[in-house]
């Protein structure tokens, strides 16, 4: 069977010598010693003021939008994952959906502007597939509305945009350590901000509404991260520059394959320019939903299992009651699919996935 990723699994060995280390403290929790490194190492890495490790990123998605206190009205994407719209109605937002880019699948920033109203307190936008969202366009939105601006970076270690690692945008950014990204820690993620007055709120929220010392500030929930997701972190971390190395020859052999496909299929998302990709994911767009579902049957006939990302347009949501259009990110939503892409994938396994693609279109 070929899935769509397969999670990257270091040396056993190097992971049962952190293990042992843990075994041996037996302390697995609450700030332990590697959770202590892995968050200072990731918080050089990103280039950030203050970086928290988080149980998951759904969890940092929650804590980012209750301490930035966006209420009412929130701008966001209808194409990303279901988790960047639940978390934000989970807190009590009302979503009002911004359609996409056709190019670039990210936020429009012209739709953003058309959406603003009185209710509106903030702005939570998707680098899509890694991608940079038009950064600085948003930024100027959300500076001249006094708007809170998140941006869901659950794509993008290792991803920059002008030489900036793009956790370093917005009032708060959150990204994802699940096993399905190239860097992980089999669960977690990770909050980032350059505001003081944020970063102790997030440290607050995410411990049980405890300060630095015994007093309970306010309310709040238990996101800690453990020391063996920890481990797993520092055991991945070493690898990651040759795991986006190896999912770029990949993803340059499939360019490479359905070239004579000409005008019936369309790769990735344009990166808009200083874009510095981590090649997390390879995306396709046919022309129909048919043609969609005709290609996945044929895959899913070899053992091969793409997957439709993102179904269905966040819009379109069954507790959404809005009936919100969002014409682009629907078009998007029902003719894209992304195809597998891990290390360890071969040519011959991609040269397969190809051949079946272009016979049964």
């Amino acid at each position: 069977m070929i899935p769509v990723t397969r999670t990257f699994l270091p040396s056993l060995d190097k992971y049962q010598r952190y293990t042992a280390e843990i075994f041996g403290r037996g302390q697995i929790t609450n700030h332990g010693p590697l959770k202590n490194e892995l968050e200072s190492i990731l918080r050089e890495y990103f280039n950030v003021k203050h970086f928290f490790l988080v149980t998951n990123g759904t969890i940092g998605l929650q804590i980012a939008i209750k301490a930035a206190n966006l209420q009412g009205e929130v701008i966001t994407t209808p194409f990303s994952y279901i988790a960047t719209t639940s978390s934000l109605f989970w807190e009590g937002g009302k979503p009002v959906f911004a359609d996409i880019l056709p190019d670039e699948y990210n936020i429009n920033p012209e739709e953003i502007s058309k959406l603003i109203g009185p209710q509106t307190s903030g702005i939570l936008a998707t680098h899509v597939f890694g991608n940079p969202c038009r950064i600085a366009e948003i930024q100027e939105i959300a500076t001249k509305y006094r708007l809170k601006l998140i941006f869901d970076a659950a794509h993008t270690f290792g991803a920059k945009w002008n030489n900036s690692h793009l956790m370093q945008f917005g009032d708060i950014s959150v990204i994802s350590f699940h096993a399905t990204k190239l860097f992980h820690t089999v669960q977690g993620g990770g909050i980032a901000t350059n505001d003081d007055e944020l970063a102790e709120k997030i440290r607050q929220m995410k411990n049980c509404g405890h300060d630095r010392f015994t007093n309970i500030a306010g309310p709040g929930i238990n996101a800690e991260c453990s020391e063996f997701q920890a481990a797993m972190g520092l055991c991945v971390l070493p690898e990651v520059e040759n795991i986006m190395y190896q999912r770029s020859l990949i993803i340059d052999f499939y360019k490479k394959q359905l070239a004579s496909l000409g005008e019936k299929i369309k790769f990735q998302q344009f990166n808009p320019a200083l874009t510095q990709a981590n090649h997390a994911y390879f995306s396709v767009k046919f022309h129909s939903e048919e043609t969609r579902e005709k290609v996945i049957k044929a895959l899913n006939s070899k053992d091969v299992f793409p997957r439709r990302y993102f179904a269905p347009s966040l819009n379109k949501l069954n507790y959404i009651s809005d009936n919100q259009s969002c014409p682009v990110s629907e078009d998007l939503a029902n003719t894209i699919v992304c195809l597998p892409l891990y290390v360890g994938l071969s040519d011959k396994e991609v040269t397969m996935i190809c051949d079946t693609i272009k016979s049964s279109l």
